[in-house]
């Protein structure tokens, strides 16, 4: 059965030296201390993440996949590179960096990736420009953080952008950074644990409440790591509507319920019982393989969880690739090998 994976990672093996370009700091570059390892690193010189060449290397990828029987990989870039914080006409330039980067990648084995762009959501109008460019190059959609620079999706100034994905038939991917409250909560990996799951409601719920989807029905996004806590506390969320709308449906008064089986969520929940519970509100065609590849708190056996449950076949097939077609806008035929 054809198997997609709807959330995985690269960065180009080499990084510009964009503090030397841009004149200010803030920026990764990568130390490759051994043959297949790197460090990330700050250019302050601290410490972020230990990748392997799986994290740039295309071939790499394809024999971690053909080991766990994945037969695609929707690429996108790590979200600590977004660059949302930098002057717009330099995130610009990383931007069309990095979607030129997984372009390549995508075009040296078009059967078995497909991508996912990067924009400086910082100016919504030339994220606009670059969206359009990286559907030129042949990307499939975008991937974006939850808030940009701590200011919620529900913005006006950014509904330009997702009406621009509408508009061009491009897939979103929501992934969350920059968790709010992260420097109250470092010790015991909070923000990865606790931050995380919450930022993906908080866009979830931002998205709703300003009436963006309700205003784009036809837009096509996909929330990371099963949508974080949103599943788990939609009651909550329902209730509150429902008690004060003078607070919560100030814009948009459909019920947050009403979302369910139109956006999309990621299968990166690490529960058997919370997968059922996520088809079950969502339906298992938006609901995609997802594991956060190459990474360690993803699933480190892509499709495992969802091949070791009692599902019937339409159920299964939703998951390892019907949902994922789905939300690219995608014909099966074209990932399919002889």
């Amino acid at each position: 059965m054809l198997k997609i994976d709807i959330h995985t990672h690269i960065l180009p093996r080499e990084l510009p030296n964009w503090k030397e370009s841009f004149g200010y700091g803030g920026f990764i570059t990568l130390d490759h201390h051994k043959p297949g390892c790197a460090k990330m690193m700050r250019d302050d010189g601290h410490f972020f993440r230990e990748i392997e060449e799986n994290c740039w290397d295309g071939h790499a990828r394809i024999r971690d996949c053909d080991a766990h029987g994945v037969d695609v990989q929707v690429i996108s870039t790590v979200p600590v590179l977004f660059g949302y914080w930098t002057e717009a006409k330099h995130g610009e330039d990383i931007s069309r960096f990095l979607n030129e980067g997984i372009a390549e990648v995508v075009d040296s084995n078009p059967k078995r990736f497909a991508g996912l762009a990067t924009v400086p959501m910082q100016d919504p109008e030339l994220a606009a420009k670059v969206l359009e460019d990286a559907k030129a190059l042949g990307l499939d959609g975008v991937e974006i953080g939850t808030n940009i620079n701590q200011k919620n999706l529900s913005e006006p100034e950014y509904f330009e952008f997702f009406q621009a994905c509408s508009d061009l038939g491009m897939a979103i991917f929501v992934h969350p950074w920059e968790m709010m409250g992260q420097k109250d909560t470092g010790k015991y990996w909070l923000p990865w644990l606790v931050g995380m799951p919450a930022e993906t409601s908080r866009a979830i719920c931002s998205l709703i409440f300003s009436g963006v989807l309700e205003r784009l029905p036809d837009l096509r996004i996909a929330f990371a790591h099963g949508g974080g806590e949103f599943p788990a506390t939609i009651g909550r969320i329902e209730h509150g509507f429902k008690v004060r709308p003078d607070l919560v449906a100030v814009d948009n008064d459909v019920n947050p319920r009403e979302y369910l089986g139109k956006i999309y969520f990621d299968s990166l929940v690490h529960s058997e019982e919370m997968l059922r519970y996520l088809i079950s509100i969502a339906g298992s065609d938006h609901v995609a393989l997802g594991t956060d590849y190459p990474f360690p708190l993803g699933e480190l056996e892509p499709g495992s969880l969802i091949e070791s449950m009692d599902l019937d076949e339409k159920t299964k097939a939703d998951l390892l690739h019907g949902a994922a077609l789905k939300w690219l806008g995608a014909e099966k035929s074209r990932f399919e090998r002889d």
